[in-house]
């Protein structure tokens, strides 16, 4: 059965036939017409032979109130498969039809006379940048185009339909066109390159902001006190005559100069100038002419010199008056110290005096030791002999011995004491010392506290009772640490230090001592390091064993007993230390605020951590908290 579009198209169809041999104009009518069955017909008009991609597919609708002839319903043919996402492309008597995404595969023709044939082109720019134009360009071609450039040849390649390509070359033309922009060079008599160019960039930037002119390029030769300037002809012209204004001699006649200065120190950079540019006056008859003093308050040179000198002496500011870099030191200074000890002995007394026999002593050195305060106790007897006997030694202690206070009883009082002591002290200390100082300035920082040292006593124990005080005399020492250091930035990444550094503490030692012990750690170095890195100063790593023995000759060596009348000491002691430096160069204010807001921030969580935790008695009190950073660094 025959649909009903089908009886339509062969209707319009016939008539189309009928009409062509009766005259060559038509007017082809299409309703939702097979697109295949459209492109036999353009054949049969225009006797043209077609190659059909089977992806072409679509229903067509056109329309024509008006008789067309054969080459302009070609040509509406042309537009539809345009409207449907087709092209057509002739070669060699065959015109092939393919979806559009495949067109620029398909060899073409450079030039068509059709406005819908796809055609591919090459462009030789002449003054213009071919990669500067391809982004302009790129969104003028649709998705099945091509458009890329040669950076070698300076060659644009497009391909598209004939007309989209008239346009882009037309765009291309209007593009590719000679600019008047020039570099001129203005040498200066009265005024300083650096100072015009400086005023000329920020009126520049300020006209550029607001549209009123297109940017120029300006810089300064300060060798040849010349301006540089770069850009249109107009842009240039405006410019040369703020120049020739801005250098015009002083209307006044004087030759005197302020300066303002950014960074450097004003008292001590005219002392320095003064010194440098007398003796280049003075060569030339100007030396009394010239005059240079600091205002402290304002930080500004005022200068009063020939032009010429004048030039030279703002050259050399311009170099001298920049921002100094910083430079954060961190020292990490570690000591792991372990001490152990141990002591064993025994010691005799013998108290015969009452019956005619010997007094004898053993005396051995470390905690036994204690030969006042044995006798004591043999001849005191009773209470005051335990008493005495308990202030013998350090650690355990076993006494064993005969003591009698009946001064009519013949006795030999005698004693024994066994005493033993072990001691450990473990020292584990991490500094780390920071320090930020500006490039060539040395800085020091100290962290410490003093510690009291008694180093005298007196007490009242005999004569006139109350005529003399008992006093103590003590002598304070700082225990801390210490980091004097001065950086030398390189014109690397490289800091060279300068370093001073101590580090002293209060030892905790295995064996009893009369007073407080103290350690102390110096270096005194100089090093190159790299920003950032870490690198080992110095350090001390030491493992040492002391081992005594005392003895009474030839009882000692009696095996067995000779353990009664020896006296061991044994000590170890391992230390650890271990001194590392690492310098961060900033630069500017960026690297600045980082590391600040760091440490800020790391102060700031250990005051929080705290919080919350209530002080004690006072429950209302708030702990001290730093304020949150701003957001804003600048702030």
């Amino acid at each position: 059965m025959i649909s009903i579009k089908k009886l339509i198209f062969c209707f319009c169809f016939m008539n189309f036939c009928l009409a062509q041999e009766l005259t060559t104009q038509i007017m082809p009518n299409y309703r939702q017409a097979d697109i295949r069955q459209i492109i036999e017909a353009v054949g049969e008009v225009t006797g043209k032979n077609f190659l059909v991609d089977p992806r072409v597919a679509a229903e067509v609708t056109l329309l024509s109130f008006s008789p067309m002839s054969p080459d302009t319903f070609y040509n509406a043919f042309l537009a539809t498969l345009q409207v449907h996402g087709y092209s057509a492309q002739e070669s060699d008597g065959i015109v092939k039809i393919v979806p559009d995404a495949n067109v620029r595969t398909l060899a073409g023709p450079n030039f068509s006379n059709s406005a819908d044939d796809f055609v591919t082109q090459t462009v030789v720019l002449q003054n213009v940048a071919v990669a500067n134009l391809v982004p302009i360009l790129r969104p003028l071609i649709p998705q099945y185009g091509h458009l890329a450039a040669h950076v070698g040849s300076n060659t644009l390649i497009i391909a598209d339909r004939s007309a989209n390509v008239d346009r882009m070359l037309s765009i291309v033309s209007k593009m590719d066109q000679a600019a008047d922009e020039e570099i001129e060079v203005i040498r200066l008599e009265n005024s300083s390159a650096s100072e015009i160019a400086r005023m000329l960039t920020s009126l520049n930037q300020a006209s550029v902001n607001a549209g009123n002119a297109p940017p120029a390029q300006i810089a300064s030769d300060d060798r040849s006190n010349s301006i540089l300037i770069g850009g249109s002809l107009n842009s240039r012209l405006r410019y040369r005559a703020l120049i020739a204004h801005l250098d015009a001699p002083n209307e006044s006649g004087g030759d005197t100069y302020v300066r303002y200065l950014n960074y450097a120190e004003a008292e001590t950079l005219a002392s320095n100038l003064q010194n440098q540019f007398t003796n280049i006056a003075s060569g030339t008859n100007s030396s009394q002419n010239l005059s240079i003093w600091a205002d402290t308050g304002t930080n500004s040179l005022v200068i009063n010199a020939p032009n010429n000198i004048l030039q030279d002496m703002i050259l050399v500011i311009d170099k001298l008056d920049i921002r100094r870099a910083q430079v954060k030191v961190d020292a990490i200074i570690v000591e792991v110290t372990e001490d152990v000890s141990g002591e064993f002995g025994v010691t005799w007394g013998i108290d015969g005096s009452n019956g005619n026999n010997p007094v004898a002593l053993t005396n051995f050195g470390g905690t036994t030791s204690g030969v006042a305060q044995i006798g004591a106790a043999i001849t005191s007897g009773g209470a005051t002999a335990a008493s005495s006997l308990g202030n013998l030694v350090q650690g355990a202690a076993i006494a064993v011995g005969q003591i009698s206070t009946d001064s009519n009883n013949v006795n030999t009082n005698w004693a024994g004491i066994l005493s033993a002591l072990r001691g450990d002290a473990a020292t584990n200390i991490i500094s780390t010392p920071t320090i930020v100082t500006l490039d060539n300035e040395e800085a020091e920082i100290r962290v410490g506290q003093e510690v009291p040292f008694l180093t005298g006593s007196f007490t009242n124990t005999g004569g006139v009772s109350g005529s003399v005080n008992p006093f103590q005399t003590i002598q304070r020492q700082e225990v801390g640490t210490s980091l004097k250091i001065t950086p030398q930035i390189n014109e690397g990444s490289g800091v060279k230090l300068t370093i001073e550094q101590e580090t002293s503490s209060i030892s905790a030692g295995s064996s009893g001592a009369v007073d407080l012990i103290t350690n102390t750690r110096t270096i005194t170095t100089s090093v190159f390091v790299d920003d950032s890195d870490i690198l080992v100063l110095g350090g001390l790593i030491d493992d040492s064993i002391r081992e005594s023995e005392q003895s009474v000759p030839l009882l000692g060596k009696i095996p067995l007993i000779g353990g009664l009348f020896r006296a061991q000491t044994a000590q170890e002691v391992k230390t650890n230390l271990m001194v590392f430096i690492r310098p961060t160069i900033m630069r500017d204010s960026i690297q600045a605020n980082f590391e600040t807001n760091a440490k800020y921030r790391y102060i700031r969580d250990l005051q929080l951590q705290q919080a919350n935790d209530e002080i004690a008695l006072i429950g209302n009190a708030e702990r001290p908290i730093l304020p949150e950073l701003p957001s804003n660094p600048d702030q």
